[in-house]
């Protein structure tokens, strides 16, 4: 394949001409005790205080991140064969931006999960592919482990393990976080050095029950960072970890606004690989002729006003008041949009959100009298979407606040979750207001 320059519309063309903005390493940080500011594509300075451990829970909630938008990168030249691919794009971003090459690494990992996971959910109804059934236990929520979430959880540990890049994970089928780090069979050791190390939470495939009935699935993963050196023993839960342990396992319970990286796959007519980091949301399509992803949805922006909702509206009755209220001024074209909506819902959180996020819409699994905390869980599921819904310019709520903003306490809590359209979400936000659960 031809393998095409770029280059950058920075006035004078001079590649690499915006790299006004100096970057710090780690120790300058801390000698400097500045908070970690990463740049993401020269385009934003996401700027928070950093996060420790061992500071108190309401550290967490601090005022919104600030973004600072700078000129973004343009491909001027681009490849007929194969387009801008994955590769290339997280290439020029490690370029711009040497401080998080190894975050570009690590979704190296996340790549080949991407690769493997929608091969294998494309030949799970085989009689030889060996993943339909159940195994014999539980997951932790106490909902029925089916082969394909083992396999699932198997290989996206294993592809993000060999990186090098990660500390520690929580997914929806462990019970609690755990390091991937073998080489001590008895004792999770997590070392940090200088480079760049992170903590990832995902849903290594959401929809999982969906599968047989070829509904689209999909894998759902949230990047934090690891500052600290951690020792977890096996036996650690709950109550049995001492407090280093749990201090340790505080680095996996962070809010959303702390999030480097938001990204999912999804497995449907085609693959895609939708991410976020931290300055904008892209969407890639796997193109499986050359085995690539290939940007196909630059800066996504979600309309900021729609006519589609995506509920299980057999749940209305079980809503909170203001939630009814407002889906059913909507129904009715009355609305502040003066829309009639129409109803969209796949089942499938990852295939919602992606018609969402393109076509906009508001999607949501709202607080109701079964489930007052929500359905959905906050840290790799609510948090990650949240995340990669408000880069493309729309919101995320709970009713009661921002998702993004709510600090978990332990790693798999539920929350409320109502995101999509700008406007449409903030009429939402409106009619709670003043409302008290």
């Amino acid at each position: 394949f031809i393998e095409c320059s770029l280059n950058f519309d920075r006035g004078s063309g001079e590649r690499g001409r915006n790299r006004a903005i100096h970057t710090h390493t780690r120790t300058e940080r801390k000698r400097m005790k500045r908070p970690i500011l990463p740049l993401i594509l020269a385009v934003t300075i996401k700027k928070s205080s950093s996060f420790s451990p061992t500071s108190s829970r309401n550290a967490f909630t601090r005022s919104l991140p600030t973004l600072s938008n700078h000129e973004a990168p343009i491909f001027d030249e681009v490849c007929d064969t194969t387009g801008v691919t994955l590769k290339r794009f997280l290439s020029e971003v490690a370029i711009l931006n040497p401080e998080i090459v190894e975050l570009t690494t690590l979704y190296g990992g996340i790549e080949t999960a991407c690769k493997a996971l929608s091969s294998v959910v494309r030949r799970s109804q085989l009689p030889s592919s060996e993943t339909l059934g159940y195994e014999s236990n539980n997951n932790v929520q106490g909902e029925d482990q089916n082969k394909l979430d083992v396999i699932s959880n198997r290989i996206l540990k294993r592809a993000l393990r060999f990186t090098g890049k990660l500390g520690v994970l929580a997914s929806e089928e462990e019970d609690t976080p755990i390091d991937l780090m073998p080489d001590n069979p008895k004792t999770q050791d997590i070392l940090i050095d200088e480079g760049e190390k992170y903590v990832a939470v995902f849903d290594p495939l959401d929809g999982s029950s969906n599968v047989d009935a070829g509904i689209p699935t999909g894998t759902i993963i949230g990047i934090y960072e690891h500052d600290e050196s951690c020792s977890i023993d096996y036996d650690c839960y709950g109550d049995d970890c001492t407090e280093q342990e749990a201090l340790c396992l505080a680095n996996t319970l962070q809010p959303g606004i702390n999030l480097v990286s938001a990204a999912y796959c999804l497995y449907s007519s085609s693959t895609f690989l939708v991410l976020t980091l931290g300055s904008g949301t892209y969407g890639f399509t796997l193109d499986e002729q050359i085995g690539e992803f290939v940007l196909t949805h630059p800066n996504i922006k979600i309309p900021e006003s729609s006519s589609v909702m995506s509920f299980n509206e057999a749940n209305t009755h079980l809503w909170d008041p203001p939630m009814q209220e407002v889906a059913e001024k909507w129904k009715d074209g009355k609305g502040k949009s003066g829309e009639t909506f129409k109803s969209r819902y796949i089942g499938s959180m990852v295939a919602d959100v992606h018609r969402t996020l393109l076509t906009g819409g508001v999607f949501g699994y709202p607080a109701d009298i079964s489930n007052p905390n929500g359905k959905l869980r906050l840290l790799y599921e609510a948090a990650p979407m949240s995340y990669l819904v408000e880069q493309a310019g729309g919101l995320s709520t709970t009713g009661m606040g921002r998702v993004m903003e709510v600090v978990p306490e332990v790693v798999h809590q539920r929350v409320p979750i109502l995101l999509g359209s700008k406007n449409d979400v903030q009429e939402i936000i409106d009619a709670y207001k003043g409302w008290d659960r």
